[in-house]
């Protein structure tokens, strides 16, 4: 792709003079699940893209600290998106292989603490306490 193809879309990418290496990066589009230690609905309605992490050789330890360093630079990369259809659009414009990775949606159990003091004709548990 040189930018001269005929077709209704020409990737960004290519006229932009991006690297190489970055149109060959596959991109992950998500909707993030929001943290345990949260209640309520987290706004948790947007949309995000992330680029894959280069496997081979592109990571080392620090002699100094002993920490990791990485060549990646789009390793702590992200792009946020309104819709899930914007973050498609934007990858597509851009020339990226992406996938979507659709969210696990939440299935909340009614529950009442009425319910545990609920006859029942079994026979009572007796729970030891030693």
């Amino acid at each position: 792709m040189d930018g001269s193809e005929s077709g209704e879309l020409t990737a960004a990418a290519v006229l932009s003079g991006a690297p190489v290496d970055l149109q060959a990066r596959t991109a992950r589009i998500y909707r993030p699940a929001k943290t345990a230690t949260q209640s309520g609905d987290w706004h948790g309605h947007h949309w995000r893209m992330d680029w894959d992490i280069l496997q081979k050789g592109h990571r080392w330890e620090n002699p100094l600290m002993g920490w990791q360093s990485s060549a990646d630079f789009l390793q702590g990369t992200h792009l946020n998106f309104k819709t899930k259809e914007d973050a498609i659009r934007f990858a597509q414009k851009q020339g990226y292989e992406y996938f979507v990775q659709e969210p696990n949606e939440r299935r909340i159990v009614p529950k009442a603490y009425a319910n545990n003091f609920l006859h029942s004709p079994k026979k009572l548990k007796k729970i030891p306490t030693k």
